[in-house]
């Protein structure tokens, strides 16, 4: 349980160091002023998504076997498919 704690917080590390993670945060820095409040607030959601998404991939695979993930990743396909169908 304490690897696992441990495993999760250095995937919550690597995404918040991630190259692109970091690239966008200097990017936002440095054109903060530049930036209308609009743009400012788009690039600030642009870059939340980003880390939030990279994050929950990074913590998935450390909480979850390959088998695992692809049999989630199956049912949410059976998932959408169903509700399509339903529609």
């Amino acid at each position: 349980m304490i690897s696992t704690a441990l495993a999760i917080q250095d995937a919550t590390r690597d995404a918040i160091f991630n190259n692109q993670t970091v690239s966008m945060v200097k990017e936002i820095i440095e054109s903060r002023n530049m930036l209308d409040e609009d743009s400012l607030t788009q690039a600030l959601f642009q870059y939340s998504a980003h880390l939030t998404a990279l994050t929950a991939t990074l913590v998935t695979s450390v909480c979850l076997t390959r088998e695992q993930l692809d049999s989630m990743v199956d049912t949410i396909k059976e998932f959408d498919k169903l509700e399509k169908d339903a529609n």
